[in-house]
């Protein structure tokens, strides 16, 4: 039996599984959900912004259960009902015409907005132009703004990968367990959108270009630990993907349009094509350990 349990970058050690046995034992009336931010609280294991890192708590005490390290107390059911969440309040914005080149545009602004005061004009924004609208994310995730000249125009959200999608884990060549420990370390963009009212020829690639950088730092500032990978959705049948393929994202191959949760081998979504793009040459290497 080994000595010590690795999950996300912390190691277990004997004596502190033994702590983590005497501390489940001891509060065996809570619920996982509740354990695993009482543990943070003891451990003070927080993100950089201050919150509780429960959900990786819970996976760290989940893995220790199931491994017959310590008896976590009985999953309790879930509520099975649906919380329909408001639509964001739509925020007025300039609309007018942008066309031009993109050097009369640049230096472009780009700005964190996530828990600011212009979260709600990303999220409204989201909302009135982008296909797919807005949802409200769960998890790790960065949201932003970029400007020109005091007008917005792009949006962009990132947030935790997929834990499962083929071609993009046969591109890493990672192992389920590695693919397991490490996913934390790549990040998904969920949403871009260039305001259609914006006609800027070499924006779009050039702001992802920007992302490149600026995703990987803020999301080390913000949660604590890095990002080797960025990957995406293009739905073939709305969009070619050449602002990806234009900033050098790599197109991997197609989704089974199934899902996580899809009772059959059957698609019951829309086929995407899966676009990604390593941020630094040793990304296997890293994303492998």
């Amino acid at each position: 039996m080994s000595n010590q349990w690795r999950y996300r970058g912390r190691v277990i050690t004997s004596e502190e599984l033994t702590f983590l046995r005497q501390f489940v034992a001891e509060n065996a009336e809570l619920s996982r959900w509740s354990l695993s931010r009482k543990l943070c609280e003891v451990w003070q294991w927080k993100q950089a912004n201050g919150a509780l890192r429960d959900m990786v708590c819970r996976g760290l005490l989940l893995m220790l259960h199931r491994a017959g390290q310590l008896e976590l107390p009985p999953a309790r059911p879930m509520l099975q009902r649906r919380v329909k969440h408001q639509p964001p309040a739509l925020v007025a914005v300039d609309a007018r015409p942008v066309i031009g080149t993109l050097g009369e545009l640049t230096p472009l602004e780009f700005q964190l907005v996530r828990r600011t005061p212009q979260e709600p004009l990303f999220n409204s924004l989201i909302e009135q132009y982008h296909y797919l609208g807005y949802e409200q994310p769960v998890g790790e995730q960065l949201k932003y703004l970029v400007s020109a000249h005091g007008r917005v125009m792009a949006c962009l959200a990132w947030s935790s990968a997929p834990r499962h999608i083929g071609s993009r884990d046969r591109f890493i060549g990672w192992s389920a367990e590695a693919r397991k420990r490490n996913l934390h370390l790549l990040a998904y963009n969920t949403r871009f959108l260039i305001l259609p009212w914006v006609q800027v020829p070499h924006l779009a690639s050039h702001i992802l270009g920007q992302m490149s950088k600026l995703v990987p730092r803020d999301w080390q500032h913000l949660y604590a630990h890095p990002i080797y990978y960025l990957e995406t959705f293009v739905d073939p049948a709305r969009f070619r993907g050449t602002c990806y393929r234009a900033a050098n994202w790599q197109v991997l191959g197609r989704t089974t349009g199934r899902g996580k949760n899809a009772p059959t081998k059957q698609p019951t979504r829309p086929i995407k094509e899966v676009l990604g793009i390593p941020l630094t040459p040793k990304f296997r290497e890293l994303l492998e350990k």
